[in-house]
């Protein structure tokens, strides 16, 4: 299979989106995880792949590491289907290829097999039909993981820590992506930078959002992800926090980006 579809939006099928930042600690999962479930609540059916060694989606819908015999390591190594990796989470509409720990030595391995760059996209092509979005839960670095996603994704979600070195992880990231895409994902994008932890009493807050917003425009979201106890605590309980609390102020962002994202995915398709 050539990899010149990659990246082609077929209506028919979901819309796959990497959310990815090579540095961590910037909201990466708890993007990925809430982003899911606000997606899910409006009716979109919705799988994570989680490609993170440290399987933090995984535990943030509450499966436990006993629980993920079948895990992305197993499908991406050809040891089993993505359709027998896929669990179903607690929230309606919303599932998840879990990860775990062995993950962790896949790059080496990944290095001997064929198509090793189109592995996660050769096994997303078998259940791109099912969903309307599926997003992939990026390692915070930039490895032949990442990789994976970019080559198996439409577009990227880049979390931003509204702090002092963002934006110089932010052109280093963009660098990666273009070479992605003049290599081996022709369609790649950034759909969207979504500026977290974002703290409005904070000046330094308040100057990042404004030079990232100086420099990249429309890509960033109108929304912005406040700096929320509740969001902290929510992983600890096994649950999203739009289902641990779902009025508090967290929540409510993640809803207001959803409703971004799709508006995006429309304007996209109408182009």
């Amino acid at each position: 299979m050539s990899n010149s579809g990659a990246g082609l939006h077929n209506p028919a099928s979901a819309r796959i989106l990497a959310i990815a930042n090579q540095k961590g600690g910037v909201g990466k999962t708890t993007t990925t995880i809430n982003l899911a479930t606000a997606l899910a609540a409006i009716g979109q059916k919705v799988l994570i792949i989680d490609i993170d060694p440290q399987g933090n989606a995984s535990t943030g819908f509450g499966i436990g590491r006993d629980d993920r015999e079948k895990n992305v390591y197993g499908v991406l190594m050809g040891e089993t289907t993505i359709h027998a990796a896929i669990h179903k989470t607690n929230i309606p509409q919303l599932d998840l290829v879990p990860s775990t720990a062995d993950l962790s030595g896949a790059e080496l391995e990944l290095i001997e097999l064929p198509r090793r760059s189109h592995r996660l996209y050769d096994a997303v092509s078998e259940v791109r039909a099912d969903y309307d979005y599926i997003l992939v839960d990026c390692p915070p670095s930039l490895n032949l993981l990442t990789l994976n996603a970019m080559v198996a994704v439409h577009a990227v979600i880049v979390p931003l820590q509204c702090e002092f070195f963002a934006l110089e992880g932010l052109s280093m990231l963009i660098k990666t992506i273009e070479r992605v895409r003049l290599t081996l994902n022709p369609g790649l994008e950034i759909q969207g930078v979504v500026l977290t932890m974002f703290d409005k009493r904070n000046n330094l807050s308040l100057q990042v959002a404004q030079d990232v917003r100086d420099f990249l425009g429309e890509k960033v979201y109108r929304t912005v992800i406040p700096r929320n106890v509740r969001i902290s605590e929510a992983p600890s309980h096994g649950k999203p926090v739009l289902i641990y609390d779902h009025r508090c102020a967290g929540s409510q962002a993640y809803i207001r980006l959803a409703s971004e994202v799709i508006r995006r995915e429309r304007h996209l398709n109408a182009a």
